[in-house]
């Protein structure tokens, strides 16, 4: 029999159950067998190792090392986060639907990343199994990923063989994690949740995931080595236009052979923003094309010619061409900087250059829709993302004030004891008020209640 796996058949035993916690109590208490014969060998050695270490079987939970700002600095500088996108395919995925609980810990047992199912999370935040918590073996007691890190080994723990009681009604597969080339040891990935966790076939999916956590690890490691190669000289890239419009009423126009960016009208901004999306899809447009996307009702093409032709003498023959209209050259926009960010799955650098939507103050039928897409492309991006820093930066945008789908992401993914948490619980729950009451007739009264970055002295601002 493997003496790794918790239970071979795949299926708990009562009577196995009851001999277990006589042994354990018998350890606790000093009244019992050297080695009783129901009890693996790697169990009874933990325990006695946990006993040693002075930990309480019923003792308050595992400490919580890392908070906030502290937690989000340490584990996006840790060797493991590049890899999470492969965590995430081959074990968090499934998770909810297996009822699972998937966490990532350093080498001393601290929790980086908790993530899969939504309710069992819930439960386990009341012993502690929250991201930032220190489940080492020797401050915690036996289980799987405490364990796995003491005995670089992966390892099943399977309910009563937990030492602290309050773990005991749940099971988990862990093992530990190395560097492929240096062999130090970076961490566990460890499977938390029911009885089922402690089959043989999660603790080999465990194993897989870490032996592919493993070859991307090596994968990486020789990209790093070579660009660390000194690459050729390449000739200097020539400087391009660059237009601005998020988060800005009228556009701003760098060229690269002006002397300053150049403020543009409402709508000449409106134009380029169209051009440059024409040019997304290698078109140009006419000007009827042009008249119907910059005006909400009918539009003589005729007054667009005439904006088009004074545009082309501000900006350039060079940069604007006719026939139909479209651009001669690249012009990069920091519209499109975000989209490809998007494309890229790099959501938090995204957010970091999405000041606002796109020309906030126009009407224009062809800007609108550009404006919807990119907001709408980012909304569903933070909320697959998950991630409370990203959540709550992304509440300070004016578009997120009235969402309580992002409020309620917000609070739920937000660790327990988080500063901003009772400031995001006020915003979500005077949201759902407000859905709730009549609507009033005639102007609103009072004055806007301030953001919940304002409230509280500024609870939000970097506090996670």
């Amino acid at each position: 029999m493997n003496p790794w796996v918790a239970l071979p058949d795949g299926l708990p035993d009562p009577s196995h159950t009851r001999r277990l916690r006589a042994a354990h109590e018998a350890l606790v208490t000093r009244s019992g067998p050297t080695v009783p014969d129901q009890v693996r060998a790697v169990v009874w050695d933990s325990w006695r190792r946990s006993l040693g270490s002075g930990v309480d079987p019923d003792g308050k939970a595992p400490p919580v090392d890392l908070l906030d700002d502290e937690l989000l600095a340490y584990r996006a500088a840790h060797p493991l986060a590049p890899v999470l996108p492969v965590i995430r395919r081959l074990l968090v995925e499934d998770a909810e639907a297996d009822r699972m609980i998937v966490a990532i810990t350093d080498a001393d047992g601290r929790m980086l990343w908790v993530e899969g199912d939504r309710q069992l999370r819930a439960r386990a935040e009341a012993m502690h199994f929250v991201e930032g918590a220190r489940w080492a073996e020797e401050v915690a007691g036996t289980n799987a990923p405490g364990t796995a890190l003491a005995l670089d080994h992966a390892v099943q723990i399977y309910g009563s063989e937990h030492y602290r009681r309050p773990v005991q009604p749940w099971s988990c597969s862990a093992a530990p994690v190395h560097h492929p080339v240096t062999g130090v040891l970076l961490g566990a990935i460890d499977v938390t949740g029911g009885d089922h966790v402690a089959s043989p076939q999660v603790l080999t999916l465990v194993r897989a995931t870490v032996a592919a956590v493993e070859a991307e690890l090596r994968w990486l490691h020789r990209e790093d080595a070579a660009r660390r190669v000194t690459p050729a000289p390449r000739p200097p890239a020539r400087p391009v236009p660059r237009l601005e419009v998020l988060g800005r009423d009228r556009a701003r126009l760098v060229l690269p052979s002006a002397s300053g960016p150049a403020e543009l009208s409402l709508r000449h901004s409106e134009l380029l923003v169209l051009l440059a999306e024409a040019a997304a899809g290698s078109g140009g447009r006419t000007a009827e094309q042009l008249a119907a996307e910059c005006h909400a009702g009918d539009a003589a093409a005729v007054t667009v010619r005439a904006e088009l032709s004074r545009l082309r003498r501000l900006v350039g023959a060079s940069l604007l061409g006719s026939r139909p209209y479209r651009l001669t050259g690249p012009l990069e926009t920091d519209l499109d900087q975000v989209r490809r960010l998007l494309a890229r799955g790099a959501v938090g650098q995204a957010l970091e250059r999405y000041p606002g939507a796109v020309l906030p103050r126009s009407s224009a039928p062809g800007v609108v829709a550009a404006r919807d897409r990119l907001t709408a492309s980012l909304r569903q991006a933070v909320l697959a993302a998950r991630r409370p820093e990203l959540l709550l930066r992304y509440t300070r945008l004016p578009e997120a004030q009235g969402d309580a789908a992002v409020w309620q992401a917000c609070l739920e993914t937000l660790p327990p004891g988080a500063p901003s948490r009772p400031a995001v619980a006020a915003h979500l729950h005077r949201l759902r008020r407000a859905a709730r009451a009549p609507v009033q007739q005639g102007p609103p009264q009072g004055p806007r209640p301030p953001h919940p970055s304002q409230a509280q002295g500024g609870a939000l601002d970097g506090a996670v």
